[in-house]
This record gives structure tokens, C-alpha cells and sequence, in this order.
């Protein structure tokens, strides 16, 4: 037996310890190999071990190869662990030092046909949410364990072929502690205990738990769990169902209202596509659908079949708006469609990522709608998703819905506004041109076509033409295939009001224009002082209309002095960005809108306008403070107070932004004492919160709510929870009206995940040089003050913390602006991608102030593009989010020098 590897970075072979997986080495491997099984035992037995690091693995994979099929290059698997013990093709021992690198591992010598290869290694715990992350509850001490795989971190765990195309089934066992929850994709097959106790617990045995080998699935959607997490069950057909947590979480764990979701999502999927729920099963046909909520989670959630993973931030401990709760049906609905779009049928590489990610957006968005009691799924659709959609759409680095994805970093950064929200949109004016009938008979035809195999755009399309004889390659052209915002804008003319449709794809610079089916609608002020519908007009825009002009005949505004709005997007059909004429943006500013989804959609565009220069950050906050805290759709009013905080930390001109932030704080206060509890006041104090990170002109406020003060300031039905209460510190902290002492002082009183996180926060908040220093030098490393390394939410913490700076001109953060881009390649090659993309956006000076300079010549702009002149060979993931911190910081400076 040959001596176990070094993972370090040596390269036996050609990218050896390359971790950036090519669109091309994808292709040129899946023209060799197809698998057809893993076998992996993962042995968990020493997981609660105090400061354990590591695990063992043995993999077996059955492949099969064909040499025949002219690989340009010997195939290998992909594997990032900390050493391989013993590799085997064949019953035959592989020299380790010749075929294992630090990021693949070489198959010499495969024979054509059936091939066996054994892998005996050993990997690492994750802190970054990447791989299998490894999380100690800090109120008991207790481990909990779960995975996170997609895009490309299955390989974290055990060696795999890790692209999308190479389906397999996997067989997982898992050796763990025999009072843990041991759970995998499939439901458990056997169980037996095996000697020894496990490491950390006194007195716990060992148990080997086998899992029911997977339907063919992608490596990316796998999954493992295993802690002692507290569990709630339930039942739907023959799916058995089941909610875990945290136990320190379970008091808090709303299973009922989750499993009452879940109910009504299956029934509807079932419904909508006539393809019964795939996953989970076992050998006798038994299936299951588990839904865990999950600590220090990076995404909002993941859909690995039979074991969805969710951030618990979904388990409410503190106040939630129904916002909140309706945000987590529609989460919980969307990795329920992934089921089939995603999991079922899968994009052959990530190009397609939007063949999962758009549709699972539009239908979680549908089904949330259609089967649930929430009825405001589509208007904090048209005010905040496609809010994100129309942000990223507008940077340098926008692209087709339909990507170019050459290599797995390129796929980690387009899980994007565009590929989920920007598609999702776009899918809905889908459903519109190809009628809802056409729309739902596409899709099933397409599960029952390409069950548990690989999809392309071009196969949908030719679905879509089937169903609806109609030609979608032009569709999709416009649609997909090309970038940019549409633009919507209204003109009066002879016979009434006109539409007129502009766009110019930003990467080719050609004007683009594309085929909507709309209503306009028309609004007037009624008797009760709202702004109402009066006409809706259905009109479809050609693609090929002269000069993009559509005439609306049907549309007749009437000769009075009331203040009327003119909408070119009622019921929010499609995609655009829209260009509101000059009354119709003076009655917005000025008078509530009746209609939830028509007030969605203006104030969406008021927002636009705002980031445009078109509007003033002022005018928009004022509005907000008029109108917005009035809306009673919490979706709505929440994401308004957060753009209006935005505005004024972003795009307001130096000179006036404290009087500005002072202004609006002293309203979000004032408004605490209108209301007696209600999700806006919980949206407001929690603004009010965040904008006195800067401004202190309500932190004699935020102090006296700590200790219990509401009454003495006229305010009723608030409840400072502990989310609140470090929000409220956070604040005084960054000003220095709380110290060390008495932050750790709360933390003591409760020592939950949560504070812990919130106090890293509060500590690197302190405008003291020695702690931003401190805070500064954690972040580079990634690691805390004794040198160990932060977990994803504490490093995001400390570098939030950081950028809380309430010196004058910035001064205690503003020295380390020239330190940060030269850091930037290094904080790149030593962390994950997930951990640096944190570190890099992070810690960008992207709130500065105009001053005397044009936007363009602005020192911190200055400093991106040269970097950016400089390093043309860095990575492509990192040379985007530096082109999109600078055009952010463009836009805000181009609207400071708007306002003046």
C-alpha cells in the first residue's frame, strides 16, 4: 500500500490541483466515461469530538469507458480533501504520487467497458457552508453536521465527476453517533451498531446507517445530515414528510404551518405537471421529503431530493413579519418545483442553469399564489425579486438569460439576479404569449421526455413549438439569447396614448426589441384620495413595430383636472423597466395607489428612477416617508424602507445626507408611536436601526427602548426581541455609546448562534483604530482574533462590523481603501470562492462621498480601474465583482452629482 498523499499543491499531472473545472474538460470527460453507481460511506464517529477536522471517506465508483470516443486526456475524478489513502482501478493499487493531486484524482489503465475504481481518503469539515459544513451550537455544545454541494462541492466530500451531465446512482452509508438524526437523499435501509462509542458524547454508540440507492441524479444535488436534531413528522399519500432543526431551535420550529405548505405544494405540483413526486423512494416503493433548517447556511435553500436544506433563519425565534412567512412558503415551494425542474430533467452544463433556477422562481412565485392563503405572492414578485433582476441587469458584467458559462467560477458567480429573477419574469411573459394551457402542457410533456436525463434550451423550444405551433426560436432570441432591459414608456399623441419599447443589449451595443403581451392601465384619483384603476387595456408590442411605437386606441384619457397615472405594465405581464410620464410620477409621489400590484409595480419604477438619476434620492425618501409606511403590504413597505436607507447612505450628496438620514430617522420614530404593533412598525424599528449605524440622532431613542422605555415615547406593541436588541447595541456601538463589557454582558445573558454572531458584529463596530485594525486584518485572513477560522456568518459579521464607520469623512476605515484592492488576488487564492466573494464585496468602499471630483475621477473609482487595467489575468469571478462594486459606486456618484 502506497503512503497516503499531501494535499498540497503539486501537480503529478496536468492540472492536477485545478479546481476550476472547464466547460471543455467537462465535455471532453462525458464523451469517455458515463457512471452508472457510487458507493459512499462517510464515518462520522469521531464528529463530536472537541476540535474536529476530519473524516473519513471510501468511494466506489462504477464506471464504464470508452476509448474509442478520443478523450483528448486521461480521465480523472474530481476530489478537494486533505489526502488519499489508497487508490484502486481493478482490484489493481495505483501509485498515489503519480495519480492524486490536490483537486483530481487520474483513472490510468481503465479498460474499455465496466470499470471498478476504490478510494480510501480522508476530508475536511467545512466552516465556510462548502462541503459538509460542521456547526457547534454555542447555547449546548451540541454538533450538528449537513451539506451543502452546488455548484461543485460534492467533491469536497467524497471523489465524484463533479458536472452536471454524468448522472449516477449513489448509495450512501453513514457511521455516526446512534442518537443522532443519520439521513441521505433516500430513505434508511438498514441499521447496525459497530463497536466503539462516538468521540464527544459519553456513553453513545455507534451505529452504521445504509441508505436506498438514488434514482440517477447529478452529484450537486446529493446530500448528507447528521447531528441531534429535533424532529416533527407528517404524511401526504405515501410521501412520509418530516421538519428538523437545531434543538435549542425547536420551541420556535413552526412545523405545522411548514407541513401545511408542503401538503399544498405537492398537491399542486402533482396537479400542474402529472408526473408524480420522484425521490426518496425506497425499495418497496416508500418515498420521503425532508425539509431541514440548518445553521450558518449560505444560501436561502438547496433542493437535494428527499433532503431539502434551508437556512434557519426560516425558524422564527423573533418577531416575523407575514412578509416573512410568506417568503418562506415561497422558498419552500420553489425547491419543492426543483423536484422536477432542476432535479427530474437537468442542464447538461451551467449555461442552462436557468432551464432550473427561472422556472423554480416562477413556479415557486405560482404555486404560492395558486394553492396557499398568502394572496401577495406576485406583488412582492413585481416590487422586490424583479427589483434584484433589473439591479443586475443594468451592470457591465449582464448577460443572457442564456449564459456563457466556461468554467465552474464563472457558474458560481451567475446564480445572479438574471438567471432567477430576471428569467422568472421573463418566464411569466412566457406564459402570457404562449397562453397558460400551452405553458403547462409544455412542461409536462417535457418531464415525461427527458425523466432523469440532461436538457438543453433547444429541447424545451421544440416542446413549446409542438404545443403551441408557434415559431419560439425568434422568441427566444429576443428573450434568452439577449441582454439588457427593455424599456416601456408612455406618450400622448393624436388619437390617445402610445407605447413606446427601446432597449440596447449592453454586450453588443444593438438596439434589441421584443415581443410583449401587456395591459395598460389607466388611473385617476377617486373620492377616497387613492389613485384607482379606471381602464385596462390588453395590447401586444411587435417586435417589429415602427420606431418600437404601438398605438393603444382603446385607452382614453379623460379631459379633467384630476391627477391620473398611466401604467404600461398593469398586472405586472412583463419584463421592462418603465418610464413613467411626467404626471403620471407626480401623482405617485403624491397620492396613495389602490391596486397592491399596481402600487408594487410604480413604486418599482420610482426606485429605478432613483438609481437612474432621474429622480432624487430626497424626493424618493420623502415619498417613502409619505406614502411608503402607509402601504399595507409589508413585502412592499419593508423593501421601500430599505431603498430609502439606500438612498440616503448611497446617492445622497455628502453635504445633505445627514439632514436627509436625520430626517428620516426622526419619521421612523415618529411612526413607531402611530401604531400599536403590526409588521410595518416591526420593518420600521428595524430600519431605524440600521440607518443609526450612521446617523446618532435617535440613539437616545434605540437606549431607552433597550431598557424598557417604549411607554415614556408614546409607543405601544413593539417588542424588542433579541434580534432587535442587537440591532439597537449594533447601533450605539458603532457610534461608541456601549463597550466591550456590556456587549459581552448581553452575550452572556444569552449565548445563542444568533448573539454570537450579532456580537462580532457589535465588537467590530467600535470607532476605536485598534478595533478596526483588529477587524480589518480577521477579514483578510479569515480568521478571528486567536487566529482560528470564521465561520461564513462570522466572517460576514466582522466585515459588516467594519464598514460601520461614523468617524468623519470615514476616516478610521478610509486608510485601508488602497491595502484592500492590493489584497484582493490574495484574499482570492487563499479562502473558497464562497468566503472570498464575501471578503471582496464586503469590504469595497462603495458609500463614498462625491466631493469636488466628476464620478469617473473619483479616487476609489480611480483605484478599481487601474487595479482592474492591472490584473486582466486575474480570475474571471473576482474581475467581475470588482467591475460591479465600481459600477455601483458609479451610479451612486453619477446621482450625488445629479442632485448637486
Amino acid at each position: 500500500m502506497s503512503e497516503p498523499t499531501v494535499s498540497a499543491a503539486e501537480s503529478p499531472f496536468p492540472r492536477a490541483g485545478e479546481e476550476n473545472l472547464r466547460r471543455d474538460e467537462a465535455a471532453d470527460r462525458s464523451s469517455a466515461i458515463s457512471v452508472s453507481s457510487y458507493q459512499v460511506h462517510v464515518d462520522l464517529s469521531r464528529a463530536a469530538a472537541e476540535g474536529a477536522t476530519t473524516f473519513g471517506v471510501t468511494t466506489v465508483v462504477k464506471l464504464s469507458f470508452d476509448a474509442a470516443a478520443g478523450a483528448s486526456s486521461v480521465p480523472f475524478l474530481d476530489y478537494i480533501g486533505v489526502s488519499v489513502e489508497s487508490l484502486q482501478i481493478n482490484g489493481e493499487d495505483i501509485a498515489l504520487e503519480e495519480a492524486v493531486g490536490a483537486a483530481r484524482i487520474l483513472l490510468p489503465g481503465l479498460r474499455d467497458g465496466a470499470n471498478t475504481v476504490q478510494i480510501s481518503s480522508t476530508s475536511k469539515y467545512s466552516r465556510s457552508g462548502e462541503g459538509l459544513h460542521r456547526f457547534v451550537d454555542p447555547s449546548d455544545g451540541q454538533v450538528y453536521l449537513y451539506t451543502q454541494f452546488e455548484a461543485a462541492d460534492s467533491r469536497r466530500v467524497f471523489p465524484v465527476c463533479e458536472q452536471p451531465d454524468l448522472k449516477a446512482r449513489f448509495r450512501f452509508a453513514i457511521t455516526g453517533p446512534e442518537s443522532w438524526q443519520l439521513r441521505s437523499n433516500s430513505p434508511e435501509i438498514s441499521r447496525e451498531h459497530v463497536p466503539g462509542e462516538a468521540a464527544g458524547l459519553d456513553g453513545v454508540g455507534l451505529v452504521r446507517v445504509d441508505f436506498a440507492e438514488t434514482e440517477p441524479m447529478s452529484s450537486y444535488i446529493t446530500a448528507l445530515l447528521a447531528g441531534p436534531y429535533h424532529l416533527e413528522t407528517g404524511r401526504w399519500r405515501d410521501i412520509d414528510l418530516a421538519v428538523l432543526c437545531r434543538a435549542a431551535l425547536a420551541e420556535h420550529l413552526d412545523a405545522e404551518e411548514i407541513l401545511t405548505i408542503t401538503v399544498q405544494g405537492l398537491e399542486f405540483f402533482h396537479e400542474e405537471f402529472a408526473y408524480g413526486y420522484p425521490w426518496g423512494r425506497g425499495p418497496g416503493g416508500e418515498a420521503k421529503y425532508d425539509q431541514v433548517f440548518v445553521p450558518e447556511y449560505n444560501l436561502g435553500a438547496m433542493e437535494n431530493p428527499g433532503l431539502v436544506t434551508f437556512t434557519e433563519a426560516y425558524v422564527f425565534d423573533t418577531a416575523a413579519t407575514e412578509a416573512q412567512h410568506e417568503q418562506r412558503a415561497n422558498t419552500i415551494l420553489h425547491e419543492m418545483a426543483h423536484m422536477w425542474f432542476g432535479d427530474l430533467v437537468t442542464m447538461r452544463w451551467w449555461d442552462d442553469l436557468w432551464l432550473k433556477e427561472s422556472f423554480a422562481d416562477y413556479m415557486g412565485t405560482f404555486a404560492v399564489d395558486e394553492a396557499t392563503d398568502f394572496d401577495t405572492a406576485w406583488v412582492a414578485f413585481a416590487n422586490s425579486r424583479k427589483g434584484w433582476a433589473y439591479v443586475q441587469d443594468q451592470l457591465p458584467t449582464t448577460h443572457p438569460i442564456v449564459a456563457d458559462i466556461p468554467d465552474l467560477e464563472a457558474a458560481d458567480q451567475n446564480f445572479d439576479g438574471i438567471t432567477y429573477a430576471k428569467g422568472a419574469s421573463v418566464l411569466k411573459q412566457l406564459a402570457a404569449f404562449a397562453g397558460r394551457e400551452d405553458f403547462r402542457e409544455a412542461s409536462r410533456r417535457y418531464f415525461s421526455r427527458h425523466a432523469f436525463g440532461n436538457a438543453q434550451l433547444e429541447d424545451f423550444l421544440s416542446i413549446l413549438e409542438e404545443v403551441t405551433g408557434k415559431d419560439m426560436r425568434a422568441w427566444a432570441t429576443a428573450w434568452l439569447q439577449t441582454s439588457g432591459i427593455p424599456v416601456l414608456s408612455t406618450e400622448l399623441t393624436d388619437s390617445g396614448v402610445a407605447i413606446r419599447q427601446t432597449g440596447l443589449d449592453p454586450a453588443t451595443g444593438e438596439q434589441v426589441a421584443r415581443p410583449h403581451v401587456i395591459e395598460v392601465g389607466l388611473y385617476e384619483l377617486n373620492g377616497d384620495g387613492e389613485l384607482a384603476l379606471t381602464q385596462s387595456v390588453p395590447v401586444e408590442l411587435s417586435s417589429d413595430a415602427p420606431d418600437g411605437l404601438t398605438e393603444v386606441p382603446a385607452l382614453r384619457l379623460t379631459e379633467s383636472d384630476r391627477p391620473r397615472l398611466i401604467l404600461p405594465n398593469e398586472k405586472d405581464l412583463t419584463y421592462a423597466k418603465l418610464s413613467l410620464d411626467a404626471e403620471s410620477v407626480a401623482a405617485a409621489l403624491s397620492y396613495p395607489i389602490a391596486h397592491p400590484l399596481a402600487r408594487a409595480t410604480v413604486w418599482a419604477s420610482l426606485w429605478s428612477m432613483t438609481r437612474d438619476a432621474e429622480l432624487s434620492a430626497e424626493r424618493f425618501v420623502q415619498a417613502v416617508s409619505r406614502l411608503g409606511l402607509q402601504i399595507p403590504e409589508v413585502a412592499v413597505a419593508g423593501t421601500l424602507l430599505r431603498q430609502a436607507n439606500m438612498a440616503c447612505e448611497r446617492f445622497t450628496p455628502a453635504h445633505a445626507r445627514p439632514a436627509l438620514e436625520a430626517q428620516f430617522a426622526s419619521r421612523l420614530a415618529e411612526f413607531l408611536t402611530e401604531v400599536d404593533g403590526g409588521d410595518v412598525q416591526l420593518a420600521a424599528a428595524r430600519t431605524l436601526a440600521l440607518i443609526s449605524r450612521r446617523n446618532d440622532s435617535q440613539l437616545d431613542l434605540l437606549a431607552s427602548l433597550l431598557d424598557g422605555g417604549a411607554a415614556d415615547h408614546g409607543i405601544s406593541g413593539l417588542k424588542v426581541d433579541e434580534e432587535l436588541r442587537w440591532a439597537f447595541l449594533q447601533a450605539l456601538s458603532a457610534h461608541g455609546r456601549v463597550g466591550k463589557d456590556q456587549l459581552d454582558a448581553e452575550l452572556a445573558s444569552r449565548t445563542t448562534a444568533r448573539a454570537k454572531i450579532a456580537h462580532r458584529l457589535a465588537l467590530a463596530a467600535q470607532p476605536d483604530p485598534k478595533v478596526k485594525e483588529g477587524a480589518f486584518r480577521q477579514a483578510l485572513a479569515g480568521t478571528d482574533e486567536q487566529g482560528q477560522e470564521l465561520s461564513n456568518d462570522h466572517l460576514t459579521a466582522v466585515v459588516d462590523g467594519f464598514m460601520a464607520d461614523t468617524s468623519p469623512g470615514a476616516a478610521l476605515t478610509g486608510d485601508y481603501v488602497v491595502e484592500y484592492f492590493t489584497a484582493l488576488q490574495d484574499i482570492w487564492s487563499q479562502m473558497t470562492q464562497g468566503q472570498a466573494t464575501r471578503v471582496v464585496r464586503g469590504l469595497f468602499p462603495g458609500s463614498e462621498a462625491l466631493g469636488d471630483a466628476e464620478p469617473a475621477s473619483h479616487p476609489v473609482a480611480l483605484l478599481a480601474t487601474r487595479w482592474l487595467d492591472l490584473h486582466d489575468d486575474a480570475p474571471s469571478a473576482l474581475r467581475r465583482i470588482v467591475i460591479e462594486e465600481r459600477d455601483h459606486l458609479l451610479r451612486a456618484l453619477r446621482a450625488q452629482a445629479a442632485a448637486g
